[in-house]
Parts: C-alpha cells; structure tokens; sequence
C-alpha cells in the first residue's frame, strides 16, 4: 500500500435525515431531537450504521437541542435530558461496535440553519454555548462547531469549545451559488482565519451543495490547518425557514453513493484530510467513499 498519502479522518453522514426515513413519528420543528425522547434506540441504531459503514467520527445528536430552539419549538427544561440522552446514544453505539471511533460533541447554529440574519448577539452566543459545553465535554473527544453562516457565531462556538480543553473544529456553510463566500456573504477564507484565531485547529465546508464544497476546499487549502468537507444532498435548503421542518426540502436524485463519493474525493485531491457527510447523505454513502478511499491507498483513522 502506498504510504505518501495523507491519512483520512471519515466523518459520519447526516443523522436528522436517518432519522427522518426511520421514524414512524412525523417531522417536528425540533427536528432529530424529538426522536432522543420518542424513539431513542433509533439514534443509537443511525450511529451503529455509520460506524459499520466506516466513520471513524460520530457526532452527538444535540443539532436541535439549542436553549433558543427549545424555548421557540418546545420545553426549555429539556435541555439537559435531551443532552444526557444524546451522549449516552453516542456511547452506546461506540461501545457496541467495538471500533476507534471519536465522539464529537456537537455546536449547531442556536437559532436555526442557514440564516445568518437571525444569530443573536455575541454575549448570548457566548453564553450559550458554554451551556451545551459545560453538558458536553465530559462525554466527547472533541467538538464540532458546524452549519456557521456568520463568522462571529462560528468564533463564540469556538471560544465556547475551546475553553473545554478539547480539540475544535469548525464548520462553515457556504453560499450555493459560490462556495468562496459563508451564506451571509462573508469570505470564507477570512471567517477560516478568525475561526482558528479563537481556537479552531481544524476547518471544514458542511452542509452546503458538493460542487460549493469542492470550491470552497481552495478557499481553505492555505491556512496551514487540516481542512475537510461534508457535503448536503438537497437540491435547496432555501424553503427551510426558522422554525421550519425538513420535509419542505428536497433531496437530489443525481448524488448516490457513487457520485457522491466521486465529489469527496475530489476534496481529497486538493488536500482535505476531512471528509464526511451531512444531511441526506446515509450510511451506504459513507460505505462507498471509505471503499474508494480504502482503494486508492487512503488509510482512514479517527482522529
């Protein structure tokens, strides 16, 4: 086997979209959340699958369980019982698999996706990720600070983290139309920068269309920090508005396990170390890009 090429950290897939085909409950504004109280064994069940299928990284399911989507969408006081809930589905997978896989501790965007108008003020994102921090860290190796459309949000997420101990990294989700820029039009090679600033030690492009994903990867290929990329399978993510629910998206039809794996390795060739899933991407996708990779002399580890 080659031994020039770079080792290869495989990120899990999207977790709300799994559960959103698994459940037999309808869509909530709460998104995957609502499942850790509904149907806890299927979050379980999604990260099991993730792991068989080759990730070496999971992510907590805390995406939706933000002080402010709880407050709008459904029981503040279920803050913490969703977060214990999350880490011990998390653990609980990682145990039963019995593999080297990392659990990444998980910082969504607190208000919603995609908005960048609707990030509160520094001093409350401060605040409030130090809340999902403080309930994290002694379950994670790490955290992931992802979806980020605003720069100042993706810099308090990662002060947040970083005062934890742990590694970070960050996540920015970049314009569909030009992947060059984050969705509120700031660069994305200057919100990178600041990103690592504030304790980022590795940045990635997640949840935004692959051919934006694979533009951004140049944008990041020059900070001197390992990069990556996990890609979304929606043909748009401009029907979801705050407070919304998934099924007002559609998946595309032309990003199968295949095509999809030919997208992250084009991420690969400019130099991702990274490379994962995000929503509508599933198990069988992550199966088919660690086989390519695996193929093409690829070692994939955890960390």
């Amino acid at each position: 086997m080659p031994t020039d090429k770079p080792r290869i950290v495989l990120l899990d897939g999207g977790m709300g979209q799994a559960l959103a085909q698994r459940s037999r409950r309808p869509v909530s504004p709460l998104w995957s959340a609502q499942v850790m109280l509904d149907e806890p064994q299927l979050v379980t069940a999604v990260h099991r699958d993730f792991i068989a299928s080759g990730a070496r990284v999971i992510t907590v399911n805390g995406y939706s369980a933000t002080p402010q989507r709880l407050a709008r969408d459904g029981d503040p006081d279920l803050f913490e019982p969703l977060h214990a809930a999350a880490l011990s589905a998390a653990r609980q997978a990682r145990e039963e698999s019995g593999r080297d896989v990392r659990i990444a501790g998980c910082l969504p965007p607190l208000v919603a996706s995609f908005h960048p108008d609707s990030v509160p003020d520094d001093a409350t994102c401060l605040r409030d990720y130090r809340r999902i921090v403080a309930l994290q860290a002694p379950g994670v190796d790490l955290f992931l600070c992802e979806t980020m459309s605003l720069a100042r949000e993706a810099c308090a997420a990662a002060v947040a983290a970083a005062e934890s101990g742990l590694p970070v990294w960050v996540a920015f989700t970049v314009d569909d139309g030009d992947g060059t820029r984050l969705r509120s039009g700031e660069p994305l090679a200057e919100a990178a920068r600041e990103a690592v600033a504030a304790g980022a030690e590795r940045v990635l492009v997640n949840c935004s269309v692959p051919e934006r994903v694979t533009q951004g990867m140049g944008e990041l290929a020059g900070l001197g920090v390992p990069f990556g990329g996990y890609a979304n399978a929606f043909t748009s993510v401009a029907p979801l508005q705050p407070g919304g629910t998934v099924d007002s998206l559609s998946a595309r039809t032309d990003l199968g396990p295949d095509a999809y794996a030919a997208h992250a390795l084009r991420w690969v060739a400019q130099g991702a170390t990274l490379v994962g899933g995000c929503c509508e991407v599933g198990p069988e996708h992550i199966a088919t890009l660690a086989e390519r990779l695996s193929a093409e002399g690829y070692r994939l580890v955890a960390y």
